[in-house]
């Protein structure tokens, strides 16, 4: 299935996504409406060519050399191989009981932050790197260290297809308990809410930070939990406790967005101090801020 031109939204369109059963297919339509997509924006020329093949660099072994490819784009290009492979990724993914909030889009936090982790997968691999998976509440859920092969992406895609919500978020143990597996410099991606004990999860990832590996971080809200445009009374329940509340929105709606800023400006902030890509998603945007800002990670990589 290939992607027109006329489709490049439907297919960045988390709603649209979230409709196709298999997780497979829609992290290749993310990608492949993506890349489609990229071809008539600002950002055209904008490097995300999967590495099945890299350029010829001088004293590179001639035999290498693909003719075929030479014979259509008169450059060179060598094969590259498994052994290539150039970057380790771990992808965090909190499944705590708040990423299952839904509000101002239709669909939930964790829905978002599954289908976003199944395209970098999926983007990962077909680049020949290893992917690794950490799938997170109040304690690690699942791990999978990170592998290359394409094999090893249904391994991935079927254990994304089967996270469940729960507990509370912990991104400190997550991270914390992982930190010491890392063993070589690379790439790792957090998704999540991030509410948490921020002091905590600065703290982890500052640990990450300090053995040298790149960080990107995508936090996941709904519109509605940055601006708190509730309307009328409403009972407010705490997804992580069950707690309710009940309040009048619009009494408490400045506090609650001078606090929701604090919160967001911290993080930022801490994140910019340590050079960490730190990307703001609303879960009723589409696939492309997220993945644009992957792909100038990994170009500042090579």
């Amino acid at each position: 299935m290939s992607i027109k031109k006329a489709d490049v939204k439907k297919y960045l369109d988390p709603e649209v996504i979230s409709g196709l059963k298999s997780l497979e297919l829609r992290a290749k339509m993310i990608v492949e409406g993506f890349m489609v997509g990229l071809h008539r924006s600002p950002y055209h020329g904008f490097s995300v060519e999967f590495a099945e093949y890299r350029p010829y660099i001088q004293g590179d072994s001639i035999r290498n050399i693909d003719w075929k490819v030479f014979a259509k784009t008169e450059k060179y290009y060598l094969k590259k191989y498994e052994d290539e492979t150039n970057l380790i990724c771990n992808i965090f993914i909190d499944c705590s009981k708040s990423m299952n909030f839904k509000h101002s889009a239709k669909v939930t936090k964790l829905d978002y932050a599954i289908n976003l982790a199944a395209a970098l997968s999926y983007i990962l691999i077909n680049q020949q790197d290893s992917v690794g998976l950490v799938v997170y509440s109040d304690n690690v859920k699942e791990y999978l260290q990170p592998k290359s092969s394409r094999f090893y992406l249904k391994t991935i895609f079927t254990e994304l297809a089967n996270i469940k919500s729960d507990g509370k978020t912990n991104t400190s143990i997550a991270l914390n308990s992982i930190a010491d597996k890392i063993k070589k410099r690379g790439l790792t991606i957090i998704i999540s809410d991030f509410f948490d004990d921020l002091n905590s999860t600065i703290s982890a990832i500052k640990k990450i930070h300090f053995k040298k590996n790149e960080i990107i971080i995508f936090q996941i809200l709904d519109p509605i939990e940055i601006n708190f445009g509730f309307e009328r009374d409403s009972t407010f329940i705490d997804l992580e406790t069950n707690e309710k509340l009940s309040s009048q929105p619009h009494h408490i709606q400045l506090a609650y967005q001078e606090a929701m800023n604090e919160f967001l400006t911290k993080l930022k902030r801490e994140c910019l101090n340590l050079n960490i890509d730190y990307n703001l998603i609303e879960t009723n945007q589409t696939f492309e801020k997220a993945l644009l800002s992957y792909f100038a990670k990994r170009e500042k990589l090579h």
